[in-house]
């Protein structure tokens, strides 16, 4: 059980892949695309979209899940250009090949939110709780719009923030620290929600409030713990808000 006491905390920054909205599948299926196809032909088993999902590509930025993932089968690649074709023997080739096929299977199919998270931002707004979402995805604006919820957010930071501002990826702070920043609050008066170890670990680092991580396969409680986070639960209907009364009754 969660639960999001307001007379501590005074906003909640959530993850979007796999906590806001139910693309995490989605990405998974791309990578394993990319990666199964590159694979072809090389002693080394096929992209696991669970195992190494989680372990090596969930929750970072997309070249640092290539590097990584990679690293994991002892290959190395050239890093390559932002010109390179998509699926060219680079990390960028690769990235872009993912990137492509994320975005042409959201153009088709939508994006679906996941209802328990829709219900805990209205309560948390109801109750005079200011929301935030962040991504390392430079798509985060169009895929939380998609879905339907970007009035639900007070602020949002992503990939292209990432980018500009030079904000390392998860586990590094950088993005969630942002986000407390626009939101002109204190990490401490901040609470943080993930479905993935490296934001699990990145909550912890930046000293937020309250860390409530997400594990929707019901494998990683035991590592998100020991990663740093505060509470754990496989649907945010497991959450609870309390602490303050809500606006509408004053």
């Amino acid at each position: 059980m969660a639960t999001f006491d307001l007379t501590k905390l005074r906003a909640v920054v959530f993850d979007t892949d796999g906590v806001v909205t139910d693309t995490a599948r989605v990405h998974a299926a791309a990578w394993k695309h990319v990666f199964d196809a590159f694979l072809r032909g090389r002693r080394s088993a096929p992209f696991d979209v669970r195992a190494d999902y989680l372990a090596h590509v969930d929750g970072r930025p997309r070249l640092d899940g290539v590097r990584t993932f990679l690293a994991s089968r002892g290959i190395s690649l050239p890093e390559g250009g932002p010109g390179d074709e998509p699926g060219a023997a680079t990390v960028r080739g690769l990235g872009l090949a993912k990137d492509a096929l994320f975005v042409e299977e959201i153009g088709k199919h939508g994006v679906a939110a996941f209802p328990s998270t829709v219900t805990l931002l209205h309560e948390l707004r109801r109750r005079g709780c200011r929301t935030a979402v962040v991504s390392a995805s430079r798509h985060c604006r169009a895929v939380v719009s998609s879905a339907g919820l970007l009035h639900l957010f007070d602020v949002l930071v992503d990939g292209n923030d990432a980018a500009e501002l030079g904000l390392p990826g998860k586990p590094d702070p950088g993005l969630f620290l942002e986000a407390a920043h626009r939101l002109e609050l204190p990490a401490a008066e901040v609470a943080i929600v993930e479905d993935a170890l490296p934001g699990v670990e990145a909550g912890r680092r930046g000293g937020f409030g309250l860390v409530v991580a997400v594990d929707r396969s019901g494998s990683q409680a035991a590592a998100m713990r020991a990663a740093g986070a505060d509470a754990v639960v496989e649907d945010l209907a497991e959450a609870s808000v309390a602490g303050r009364v809500p606006v509408s009754l004053l």
